[in-house]
């Protein structure tokens, strides 16, 4: 996110940046295993492949566990298992 939103209180933000601040905060920790519940559902097509790109880089490089819920096929198609 910008820097101007950056300053913002979280409740002020989208729902979708809300959840790009979520996301980051919680890998800040790097956590051996991070459990998704819908992690890209108010993201747009490109912000969701970057997101996926990371917790399958994640799970690949630094084998961290990715427990991912979802309903769209697009982020499934990133799962190693269903």
């Amino acid at each position: 996110i910008s820097k101007e939103k950056a300053d913002r209180k979280v409740l002020k933000l989208s729902g979708g940046e809300q959840q790009r601040v979520g996301i980051a905060r919680a890998l800040s920790h790097h956590p051996d295993i991070i459990i998704a519940d819908e992690p890209t559902g108010n993201l747009d097509h490109e912000t969701e492949k970057d997101i996926m790109e990371i917790l399958q880089k994640l799970a690949h490089e630094l084998q961290t566990c990715v427990i991912i819920v979802t309903h769209s096929q697009g982020v499934s198609a990133y799962a190693d298992t269903c």
